[in-house]
């Protein structure tokens, strides 16, 4: 029977051991994902990025002192950031050379702006805005602040504005591999694709031959803003750290077929221009 005991005995402290161990070992690193921060995201964008949808997220409410506008006319908007004590969170993480930026889209999915609000000490943000035409605004305000342990949170929090008067709305482009701006020529390489992270390409051309002198804008060679068209879930995608190829890539992943609205931004010579593409995901 000795042997059959001290055989038990030591598996038991094996298994004794195990238990010890997992209990106080550090649990394994994660693989890098290729999504760092979900809304403000470099290099990658998986499923589920999509934000913008609500008021409030994560504890984080976006509080405007106005949603009403004059068509055209600029006029001051302001708003802070509450927090999950409510209230107004004044401790934010550059992300890309800014505090805070500010998206504007018609529900249409025209209009498109992006802008980079300036914050007081009190936590307003305000900044002059114009809506140039009638319809419903969505504002989207996209920033990285600090959770209760301390940890980078990252939100994309977004109201509705009015604009009173005759809406006309304007009909979505239709698919195309390229847009002009500026005399010059931007193809896009690569389509998305749902649940399934594709690189997507972005390559400038003057008078059909490559640029090659385009600068950084915020820090990166390009910005990438999608909208859904439908519900205008929000993402804003950077590429990476490089050129590939001449061209400035992203990597995306749908996360869900329909319609969606790119809005491409980059620098040359100290002017930012921007392109706008329709890609549909079946």
């Amino acid at each position: 029977m000795k042997g059959p005991v001290v055989a038990g005995g030591l598996v038991l402290a094996l298994l004794l051991g195990f238990v010890i161990a997992r209990s106080t070992a550090s649990p394994p690193a994660a693989a890098p994902a290729p999504t760092a921060i979900p809304s403000h995201s470099h290099g990658g964008a998986t499923a589920g990025d999509l934000g913008g949808l609500s008021l409030s997220s994560a504890g984080f409410t976006l509080s405007p002192t106005t949603t009403t506008f004059a068509a055209g006319a600029t006029q001051p908007f302001a708003f802070r950031i509450l927090g999950p004590d409510g209230k107004p969170v004044t401790r934010f993480a550059v992300n890309h050379e800014k505090l805070m930026h500010l998206v504007v889209a018609r529900h249409d999915l025209s209009g498109f702006q992006h802008l980079h609000p300036e914050m007081a000490p009190d936590g307003t943000w305000s900044i002059p805005l114009t809506l140039p035409s009638p319809g419903i605004w969505r504002i989207y305000t996209d920033f990285v602040t600090f959770d209760a342990t301390g940890a980078q949170a990252p939100v994309t929090l977004a109201v509705d504005a009015t604009v009173a008067g005759d809406y006309q709305p304007v009909t979505l482009p239709a698919p195309a591999r390229t847009a002009e701006v500026a005399g010059m020529t931007v193809t896009m390489e690569g389509t998305p694709a749902v649940n399934a992270t594709q690189p997507l390409s972005l390559r400038v051309l003057a008078s059909g031959s490559p640029v090659t002198d385009l600068q950084r804008y915020l820090g990166t060679y390009g910005h990438l803003v999608v909208l859904r068209d439908g519900d205008l879930g929000y993402l804003h995608v950077h590429p990476e750290t490089e050129l590939v190829g001449g061209a400035v890539k992203f990597w995306l992943s749908a996360p869900s077929s329909g319609r969606y609205r790119l809005y491409f931004e980059f620098q040359r010579a100290g002017q930012v221009h921007r392109v706008e593409f329709t890609v549909v995901v079946p």
